[in-house]
């Protein structure tokens, strides 16, 4: 008998549901990527530079000009310096950042602090790391508190001497939660005796709602000094079939990580870097994006006020919880198969974020919607929904 890796891994939910969406030909607001194109000046750009003949393997972290436009970007807004020769790395993604990350700082038998609901890339990369995830749970919604928020106190409770990371990843997919600076204080007192990393997924950096400042890892020197910080091209440009991303790393942490990119996928596409350098050198592209999404949000959100679901506000990302417990007390996972095949919404079942498969046919009554579509995707979701 083959001894598998991964033995528990199997087809992700955001690939079960879409193809259920296309099966069905639903209007899929669950996979989190845009339904609209970049913005044409970038795409002009792309070209451009394959015209220039960028075409062939640029240098192993990155092209030097668009680490140089990701430092200053990260020292405007953060007022961090990282060297772009040395701690920045520009990847394949995002889950390349995350994946090459986790096998930089994880040995076997090391403990990984995972706050759920997560990404599912996690628990994944760090068992290939050989390491053992350990899952704290994010407070749930309650009548009290409408919205999910975190206890500290229980990540404190869950760090033993075989901690060796935490990672974070806020603004939070799935639930929109975002930092306050009393988090990050409780974050520095939780390593400052200790000998433990951080991870940073901060994807959704630049959609942050309320005119709130997004506050980085590397808005702290202490836990910059700690930290892997990653962010996404993808997310940020509308350009998730790119696959471009990076990780800001102190020197160190940065050496290691290469190690492991350079085998990982060596580098990434060369146009699409060039275009990114330039594209950036406009704050604008960036600047705006929470404007961008929080009209999308509060068409989405209100909207929803005229359903029966019960939509909860996001504080950041392209996504938005909503209970249906007022249409139906089905689990999620049945809930979001039967809507899809039933009126042709598609919506991803935040049990799907939880460690425990069981968690699928568990009943918190709460669905993911994506909001990073054109406004007719969103009008004529709600307009189904509103009938149901």
């Amino acid at each position: 008998m083959i001894k598998l890796k991964l033995p528990d891994v199997g087809t992700t939910i955001f690939t079960i549901m879409s193809q259920l969406a296309n099966e069905h030909n639903a209007i899929n607001l669950g996979q989190g990527f845009p339904d609209f194109n970049p913005d044409e000046k970038l795409v002009s750009l792309v070209n451009e530079a394959m015209i220039n003949g960028h075409n062939q393997y640029p240098h192993m972290p990155g092209i030097p000009a668009l680490r140089i436009a990701i430092a200053d970007k990260i020292n405007q807004l953060y007022s961090h310096n990282y060297n772009p020769d040395t701690e920045i790395t520009v990847t394949n993604g995002a889950t390349e950042a995350l994946m090459s990350s986790i096998l930089s700082i994880v040995h076997a038998g090391d403990e990984v602090i995972v706050i759920e609901p997560c990404y599912d890339s996690y628990v994944p990369c760090i068992k290939l790391a050989g390491g053992i995830p350990v899952f704290v749970s994010l407070t749930p919604p309650s009548q009290d508190n409408p919205a999910y928020s975190i206890d500290w106190q229980k990540v404190k409770d869950a760090i033993t001497e075989k901690t060796r990371l935490i990672i974070l990843n806020f603004p939070h997919n799935p639930t929109g939660l975002t930092l306050k600076s009393s988090d990050l204080d409780a974050i520095e007192d939780l390593i400052k005796d200790k000998e433990i990393f951080l991870i940073g997924d901060e994807v959704y950096e630049h959609i942050v709602f309320g005119h709130r400042p997004f506050l980085s890892l590397s808005t702290r020197e202490f836990l910059a000094s700690r930290s892997f910080v990653i962010s996404s091209f993808g997310k940020t440009y509308h350009t998730t079939g790119w696959k471009v991303g990076y990780c800001s790393a102190p020197k160190a942490l940065t050496a290691e990580f290469r190690k492991n990119h350079q085998f990982v996928v060596f580098t990434v596409s060369s146009p699409m870097q060039h275009a990114f350098a330039e594209f950036m050198k406009d704050p604008g592209t960036y600047l705006n994006l929470s404007d961008f999404y929080q009209k999308k949000h509060d068409y989405l959100y209100n909207g929803l006020l005229n359903t029966r679901f019960k939509p909860i506000k996001s504080e950041g990302t392209f996504f938005m919880l909503a209970d249906y417990s007022e249409i139906s007390l089905i689990n999620e996972l049945d809930f979001a198969t039967e809507l899809t095949k039933k009126h042709g919404v598609t919506l991803i079942p935040v049990s799907a974020f939880y460690k425990d498969s069981s968690a699928l046919t568990s009943n918190n009554n709460l669905v993911r919607f994506c909001f990073a579509k054109k406004n007719e995707t969103l009008e004529k979701a709600l307009q189904v929904l509103s009938t149901i």
